[in-house]
């Protein structure tokens, strides 16, 4: 009779554990409150932060189980593409891509919706700015492009992203570090300053590495130096700013920021999955051999970064005599 009982009652356990799991499985999957989700960055497709935002989805649409995309808004200096998303809904489904673009936007062009018009969410990653010229270059480093912009006024030219940009605002820190004037040549993403270097119109240009990746492979441009405060692991013979005499350091990041009003849990659950998919072998693999240095902060410690990034900025840009 016990023995009877025994095979009546495995099967139903079985069933139960078979329900809890369907049950835990189902409630994981409808985790994410909104089954699409739009990226958007005021960069060309092909610029830092497009790319960054596309190879993260990569990762991320497996863990949210939602739909992910990006969206291109241009204009504005980043302003267009910020104010865009501060009219979204805060429900999950839109979000900015963040850089210091927005911060410098925002203190130098004061647009009627700056970077303090959404929330910072998450910071993901430290994404070293490089300078770099077209392989036919007779430059070789960047102080053989100082040299030569100081024995031939007025003949060159640089090349950098949108006016308020932070790779904008490093070119002006290597004129003043090397003391020459130079006409800095602004466009709205990397994509377009590419050609100007590839072509020769500019003597050099600064990106990051992801951006430079497809060029530098095909052989089309030469890497002329960092501007991190140290070699990079992955590109350890590329020296440094500072190691070629311009104490020239810059700090630029990457993150995600959400329309103001959306709810902690949300940011949470972003925190989460960016925390898993950078810990993930194959996505480590991927952000290694591009240069970029993951630094994982959530909601809290991204607003604290946010504001002292800006503070820093501005005290930047005061002594650059941009703001007062």
């Amino acid at each position: 009779m016990k023995k009877s009982t025994h095979h009546v009652w495995l099967p139903l356990l079985v069933f139960c554990v078979g329900c809890v799991s369907s049950i835990a499985a189902l409630a994981q999957a409808a985790a994410y409150p909104v089954n699409r989700v739009t990226l958007v960055t005021h960069s060309s497709p092909g610029g830092g932060t497009d790319v960054f935002l596309r190879d993260l989805i990569k990762q991320m649409n497996g863990v949210l189980k939602t739909s992910m995309s990006v969206e291109n808004i241009r204009g504005g200096s980043g302003a267009t593409a910020v104010s865009n998303v501060a009219k979204g809904a805060p429900d999950g489904s839109i979000f900015y891509g963040t850089t210091p673009t927005y911060i410098q936007t925002t203190l130098l062009s004061k647009p009627p919706v700056g970077y303090d018009g959404l929330d910072p969410m998450v910071i993901v990653f430290l994404d070293p700015e490089l300078i770099y010229t077209r392989a036919e270059s007779p430059f070789k480093s960047l102080n053989e492009v100082m040299v030569h912009a100081k024995a031939n006024p007025g003949k060159s030219r640089w090349g950098a992203a949108n006016p308020a940009s932070l790779e904008r605002i490093a070119m002006e820190k290597l004129a003043r570090a090397a003391g020459v004037k130079v006409p800095i040549i602004s466009h709205e993403g990397g994509g377009d300053l590419m050609i100007g270097v590839l072509n020769g119109t500019y003597d050099m240009g600064v990106g990051e590495y992801q951006e430079l990746q497809g060029q530098l492979e095909a052989g089309k441009i030469r890497l002329l130096a960092t501007l991190s405060d140290q070699r990079l692991p992955g590109l350890p013979n590329l020296a440094t700013a500072k190691e070629q005499g311009l104490n020239v350091v810059v700090r630029k990041f990457r993150g995600l920021a959400s329309p103001k009003g959306m709810p902690d849990t949300i940011a949470k659950t972003w925190e989460d999955a960016v925390r898993k998919v950078v810990a993930s072998p194959a996505y480590k693999a991927e952000y290694t051999k591009d240069n970029l240095v993951p630094m994982v902060l959530g909601r809290e410690a991204a607003r604290k970064f946010t504001a002292d990034v800006a503070a820093e900025t501005t005290a930047n840009f005061k002594e650059m005599g941009l703001v007062k």
